[in-house]
């Protein structure tokens, strides 16, 4: 790791004071002591300064540790620094799958279970749903276990954590016997699939859709369980060769976004692909892009869609990425979007190359206007207001937080700023 550090789109970066990559938990706990701040880094795809520090920056990517399966195979304890391409990649060969997964998997198991990371499917909840205990180091360098019967609130408030309660080690997770997924990709016309919505959502095990902002057509995505037909050929949903070129032209030439968009899906596309669920679910995304992600009830997730586009489109505004729209089922826990039931995720996308800001701040209004509460690691301006009004155990993941670490090692700025935390001390 370099002494500066950036996250995947380039839009945050750090300078900690040092930076670390422990193999054991005692070498860990040195750091975990010695520091004032420290904050815990995977692979940077948080868009939000979540790991920005000037103390002490870990990864646990070279952590000591393996899969651990229990007597029925139904959980597995994991390494927390652990990819999630490398941890679903070794639990496929011990037979079994994660229950679901998103689109992109470099992130850490850590970070995708502390901001909420989530996938697809009205029955299916977030990454956070799946974990059933946590091995977490504290403040004090100590090691507890956590779980719904063990330091139940620790472990309530650690589900969806953002790291301000400590360094998660391991993390036990639900697993399923190993499955194949059948993807299916087909263009409609966006009324056409806000017609069938419903009944989409309740015959496909996922179900989601893209759509340019100067577009007619979606792409469509289902992905359900399929028997094996041989070594997956093609690894990725999509080639996005030809889009990279499009987005580079809008960069130069912005008043262009609105007559290439509506020829990147084209009616007909018909594509379909089987293989492991491990290797389905991801995608390469090899253009850079800066994102916000809106988690909408679902009374007033087309409402909002379909607001935000006339928006676009009325101001002729050079949105070069589409909107990506998917269900998630709703879940109990403290700190997530989805704790008062299922909701409908719009991310809005902008080429890392062209002006986001401005554009993000002018369109989170609309979200908000709607009901919609955001990823936590994803574009958002909320203050420490709207957190306590948005989530009602706010207050009490604040208090579990203030308990376990009360001299705030684990905040950086924005989080202290959000949790009204005061950041710590340097360590002398």
């Amino acid at each position: 790791m370099k002494p500066d550090w950036t996250n995947w789109s380039g839009s945050v970066r750090a300078q900690p004071r040092e930076v670390a990559r422990p193999k054991s938990e005692s070498e860990l706990a040195g750091f975990v002591k010695r520091a004032g701040r420290l904050r815990v880094v995977g692979a940077g795809h948080s868009f939000m300064p979540l790991c920005e520090t000037d103390g002490v920056l870990v990864s646990l990517a070279d952590l000591e540790g393996g899969i651990e399966l229990n007597a029925t195979r139904t959980r597995a304890w994991a390494p927390a620094g652990w990819s999630l391409a490398k941890l679903t990649k070794v639990l496929w060969s011990e037979g079994v799958s994660l229950i679901n997964q998103g689109d992109v998997n470099p992130q850490a198991l850590a970070g995708a279970v502390a901001t909420g990371t989530h996938g697809t499917g009205a029955t299916l909840g977030s990454l956070s749903t799946a974990a059933r205990a946590f091995r977490l180091m504290l403040a004090d360098g100590s090691v507890v276990t956590c779980s719904a019967g063990e330091r139940a609130e620790l472990f309530e408030a650690q589900r969806l954590s953002l790291g301000l309660l400590g360094v998660a080690t391991a993390i036990e997770i639900d697993v399923l016997p190993a499955y194949h997924l059948e993807e299916r990709i087909e263009s409609h016309r966006l009324d056409e699939v806000a017609e069938r919505w419903d009944e989409l959502t309740r015959t496909n095990r996922h179900v989601e859709f893209f759509v340019f902002p100067y577009g007619d057509q979606v792409a469509l995505k289902t992905l359900n369980p399929a028997p094996a037909e041989g070594p997956l050929k093609r690894m990725s949903d999509m080639d996005d060769r030809a889009f990279k070129a499009v987005c580079e032209v809008c960069a130069a030439l912005p008043f262009l976004t609105r007559r290439l968009q509506p020829l990147i899906v084209r009616p007909g596309v018909r594509t379909r692909r089987v293989g492991p669920a491990y290797q389905i679910f991801p995608s390469e995304r090899t253009v850079r892009f800066e994102e916000m992600e809106y988690e909408m009830p679902l009374a007033s997730g087309w409402p909002a869609l379909r607001e935000v586009i006339a928006w676009i489109r009325k101001r002729e505004l050079p949105v070069t990425f589409p909107f990506e729209f998917r269900i998630t089922a709703g879940d109990d826990i403290w700190l997530s979007p989805f704790n008062d039931g299922p909701r409908l995720s719009i991310s809005m996308h902008q080429y890392a190359k062209m002006a986001w800001r401005d554009l993000f701040a002018a369109a989170e209004p609309i979200f908000r206007a709607h009901g919609g509460r955001p990823h936590w690691a994803k574009r958002h301006t909320l203050t420490a207001r709207d957190v306590e009004a948005l989530y009602p155990k706010a207050g009490e993941f604040r208090r579990v937080r203030a308990a376990h670490d009360p001299s705030a090692k684990f905040a950086n700025a924005h989080l202290s700023a959000l949790f009204e935390v005061e950041a710590a001390r340097e360590a002398a």
